[in-house]
């Protein structure tokens, strides 16, 4: 893709989030995608020397936000937070609504509201850089769990992931991509791309690796939650084929639930 190549590192942060630095070489901007833990944090960006200039949240969950005030004392990092989140998000700076966009040096993202997850969920899409940074919308393998909306709301908010690019770089808020692994091959099990997700997600965990960023052109091969239009899951739900995606969406969402 055109444009300017960030720099990201991911690191575990409490016991399943994902932690991100992104930063533009160009200009040696940095930002960090939520905070859900300050000290990992600050220890990555110890180790890259990288200096924080941005924390960019995606939704207002405590997860996500605790560490924020320990990290802007430490770095003066301005917050960038979802307008429908800032009374809830400590330290906010800016606020930013659907079809705004933030700058991190020369990176540049969109920002798409996509609720369904939480009501103020945002995403953060760099089009020219190629990432895209789903929080708890979209997981490798999987989809948030759904906690203030109706389902359709979070499958409209998916839908919007599905035109970007195959190599797009799709960052998720958590690590979990073995669960999620484990429901996609009970749900799409003639999938042969789904079962070779499945082990590589197991060699992933014995190697202390977690499959995070997924592109986008793997998830739409592999995860359920993205293949809503496909005929095979449409009958793993009892659904007819070439019916509303939305209900075979809402129908696997329920049973991801209780499985």
């Amino acid at each position: 893709m055109a444009g300017t190549h960030p720099e990201i590192r991911t690191f575990l942060c409490r016991s399943d989030n994902i932690g991100v630095l992104i930063r533009d070489p160009a200009t040696g901007a940095c930002a960090a995608i939520d905070v859900p833990e300050a000290e990992p944090v600050l220890r990555a960006l110890a180790d890259t020397g990288w200096r924080l200039t941005d924390i960019l949240v995606t939704h207002r969950h405590a997860d996500h936000i605790e560490g924020i005030p320990e990290v802007k004392r430490a770095t003066g990092a301005r917050v960038t937070a979802p307008a429908k989140a800032a009374g809830a998000v400590p330290e906010v700076d800016v606020t930013v609504s659907e079809g705004d966009t933030v700058r991190v040096g020369d990176l540049v993202a969109q920002v798409w509201e996509t609720p369904g997850h939480c009501a103020d969920h945002v995403t953060y899409w760099f089009r020219e850089a190629g990432v895209v940074f789903a929080g708890d919308t979209l997981f490798t393998l999987g989809c948030g769990r759904v906690m203030e909306s109706p389902p359709e709301t979070l499958w409209q908010s998916l839908t919007r992931f599905l035109p970007l690019p195959d190599e797009t770089q799709v960052f998720s808020g958590h690590d979990y991509v073995l669960a999620n692994a484990r429901f996609a091959r009970a749900a799409d099990p003639d999938n042969a791309n789904v079962n070779a997700r499945m082990a590589e997600a197991e060699r992933a965990r014995d190697e202390g690796r977690f499959l995070i960023p997924s592109l986008l052109g793997v998830e739409r091969a592999t995860n359920p939650f993205l293949r809503s239009t496909e005929p095979a899951l449409a009958r793993a739900v009892d659904l007819t084929p070439g019916g509303d995606p939305t209900a075979v969406f809402v129908a696997l969402r329920a049973w991801k639930n209780r499985f």
